[in-house]
């Protein structure tokens, strides 16, 4: 679904590069609000809750081990992992009502 909004910008690149954009042209843009660089992430959707504590099952030896994690920065559908996940650890996307600790799991691509 497309929406559109107005948005008021200030360029901060040289004038030539933006000198032929006028009043009420439609432009694409892409805003970035934070920009980090050797930094792990997950998708929002392997994250749960664990108390008051942010919990994601990881795949271990063909199994679902429960992970506590503390998270960084977030956007809308990914998560920076500060602590409790290395990387290269696969985690369980969705993980539903039927998935526990040590259940054997899967891995699918």
């Amino acid at each position: 679904e497309e929406q559109r909004v107005n948005v008021i910008i200030d360029f901060t690149s040289p004038k030539e590069a933006w000198s032929r954009i006028a009043h009420g042209y439609q432009v694409d843009v892409r805003i970035v609000l934070w920009h980090g660089s050797d930094v792990l992430k997950l998708p929002l959707t392997a994250l749960f809750r664990n108390g008051d504590e942010w919990a994601v099952f990881v795949a271990h030896e063909g199994k679902a081990s429960q992970r506590r994690v503390t998270l960084g920065k977030r956007t809308g559908l990914e998560a920076e992992v500060l602590s409790g996940l290395s990387d290269g650890e696969r985690v369980v996307v969705h993980p539903g009502d039927r998935i526990a600790e040590g259940v054997d799991i899967e891995a699918r691509n």
